[in-house]
């Protein structure tokens, strides 16, 4: 139960406070402390959801109290009280941090009212205090799923461009075979940004219908087609502020191309079946496992739209380049699955990661990472190269 301190030398007054709030506040234990520097003690033997404190007493006054209060704990709440009151009082004490500042004879309405309000704003801060707290998790999560890991020159060189382009605004275009990290990469620039308190916005182009991608990208008004039941909202909208990585946009249509290009030439975008211009803020990065010349030279691809996208161009070599990473990425990913299994951290030894370097990657780390997990599961308390033979088939 969560308690509140009266600091009050009148034993009349402070039973009264007592006895009116404690009615009030069911749910509240409630100390009461004699002088400030009894006051002082109790705060520092625990925590109060809230300080109604009398100024003018002996030992230590409010005033003081207040100040030390807040230097020891400062995200109490005090409420002051006080038969001497002027303005110069109420507006000291309301500077060093008090809530509230009430005079006697105490309006007791006036004092109840105040005492709710604080607590719910004790209350609230603690809940935000507490989002702050998960959202930090999440956010350790979130980027601990996009980790980097490796420290190969491939990719140490890539991590040096992130680094540079990271702190523009200008478009990237990330190429290199399927599971080999693009998407990776294109969130460590989007975190590396100014706009990293931004969404970050995803769309797999190649997971979209070609008649739905407009809508998707652009949004719809309601009646625009069938099914469009409710104006919908883009995610070029949607990323305002922050970032859009279209993936796979080598698989886009000739027809979505053109209005994306139209979005990254004037920064707008129309809704399918409105006339209205929307303007956007984003950064836009893509990714792409096609050779983009070759589509381009078959009429596949816009060749104004790809110079557009390729300002900057990454490209993310495929594991079987980059071999030397792969005792790193099995003991984050052993971790990671871990984790995910609530088990302890299984090991493998160093003749079971030289037989998995000798192996061919064409599934690139997502591949690797699909072997650990079976490993992890199927082999011994240690995974050894007999595992490897015996579970991962070539």
């Amino acid at each position: 139960m969560q308690k509140i301190l009266i600091v009050e030398d009148e034993k009349a007054i402070s039973g009264v406070l007592h006895s009116i709030l404690s009615d009030e506040l069911t749910n509240y234990e409630f100390v009461v402390a004699e002088d400030g520097l009894e006051g002082y003690k109790h705060l520092e033997k625990e925590d109060f959801a809230l300080v109604i404190s009398d100024i003018k007493m002996p030992k230590l006054s409010g005033t003081e109290l207040l100040k030390q209060a807040l230097i020891l704990k400062p995200e109490t709440t005090f409420i002051m009280i006080s038969g001497h009151a002027d303005i110069d009082s109420a507006v000291s004490c309301l500077k060093d941090g008090a809530y509230d500042f009430i005079s006697k004879p105490i309006d007791i309405n006036r004092l109840i009212t105040s005492v709710k309000n604080a607590l719910a704003k004790e209350t609230l801060k603690k809940e935000n205090k507490n989002l702050q707290t998960e959202n930090k998790t999440l956010k350790k999560k979130v980027n601990k799923k996009y980790q980097m890991i490796g420290d190969s020159p491939a990719l140490q060189k890539i991590q040096d461009m992130i680094e540079k382009v990271a702190v523009s605004d200008a478009r990237v275009l990330i190429t290199g075979p399927n599971g080999a990290g693009k998407e990776l990469v294109a969130h460590a620039i989007h975190n590396q940004s100014e706009r990293a308190k931004g969404p970050m916005i995803e769309v797999n182009c190649a997971a979209i219908p070609s008649e739905l991608i407009e809508s998707e990208l652009f949004g719809h008004v309601k009646g625009s087609f069938t099914g469009a039941i409710k104006d919908k909202q883009g995610k070029f909208e949607q990323a305002t502020g922050g970032t859009i990585f279209l993936d796979e946009i080598g698989d886009m249509s000739l027809i979505a191309q053109a209005k994306v290009l139209r979005a990254l030439q004037e920064s707008k975008v129309s809704p399918v079946g409105s006339d209205k211009e929307i303007k956007v803020d984003v950064r836009v990065l893509a990714a792409t496992n096609k050779n983009m010349q070759k589509e381009i030279e078959e009429g596949k691809f816009r060749e104004d739209l790809y110079h557009r996208l390729s300002v900057i161009e990454i490209y993310v070599p495929p594991l079987d380049e980059r071999k030397e990473d792969i005792k790193l990425l099995v003991d984050h990913f052993s971790g990671m699955i871990s984790d995910e299994h609530g088990t302890a951290v299984k090991k493998f030894d160093n003749e079971a990661i030289e037989a998995l370097k000798a192996l061919s990657w064409t599934g690139n780390i997502r591949e690797l990472r699909n072997v650990v997990e079976r490993l992890i599961i199927l082999g011994g308390a240690t995974v050894s190269k007999e595992d490897v033979a015996n579970f991962v088939r070539k």
